[in-house]
């Protein structure tokens, strides 16, 4: 699985120079967890998270302290340039997925822009690689084959049983082993058995 296939696209992003109170609306009308901070150029200069934007935000309510609430957290800064996190790590849209993840679990982050190039194309988050495991057994074995046809390998039956993928087919070992590596690109593919019994990760 590539970053291409389980991003966010197109991306919703946000300018260094619009309102913390801007970011915060298009977090919750988007329903999401960051943003990409986008500048005149076009160019990524930072990502702003629900993290960041919580900060000084949320005022102490008096009434959950038994004494007064002397003092007040400052506000936080006015623009997304203020709040946002200015060194963002990045995948290229050819990333692998797995990769990401393992990024993702080391670092803490919910988010990862994906480039292009220089330009943002899209964004992973944790919440599409949870989707891209949920996907149904029906809709990738349908992937599957269509992967299969398109690669002119006629003939082949593919059954998909909680994410676990069976293959069986004419054909050379070389078919054999173009249809494995096909059927892994699939998203929520698990264990992949062969006809002859015979079980690939």
């Amino acid at each position: 699985m590539l970053a291409r296939e389980v991003m966010t696209s197109p991306v919703v992003s946000i300018g260094p120079k619009e309102s913390v109170k801007d970011a915060v609306r298009l977090l919750d009308r988007h329903d999401i967890t960051a943003l990409p901070v986008i500048d005149d150029r076009d160019r990524l200069v930072g990502i702003v998270s629900e993290a960041d934007v919580l900060r000084g935000e949320i005022s102490p309510d008096p009434r959950a302290h038994v004494r007064p609430v002397r003092d007040m957290p400052e506000a936080a800064g006015v623009t997304v340039a203020d709040v946002m996190t200015r060194a963002v790590m990045t995948v290229h849209e050819g990333a692998d997925v797995a990769d990401i993840a393992q990024l993702m679990l080391d670092t803490g982050v919910k988010s990862v822009p994906v480039t292009h190039g220089h330009q943002v194309v899209g964004i992973v988050s944790r919440r599409d690689l949870i989707h891209s495991l949920a996907k149904s057994d029906d809709r990738i074995q349908a992937e599957i084959q269509d992967l299969l046809a398109g690669a002119g390998l006629a003939g082949w039956t593919v059954w998909v049983d909680d994410g676990e993928v069976r293959l069986a087919g004419p054909g050379s070992e070389r078919d054999t082993r173009i249809a494995t590596i096909l059927a892994r690109t699939v998203p929520g593919v698990g264990d992949i058995h062969l006809a002859t019994g015979q079980r690939t990760r």
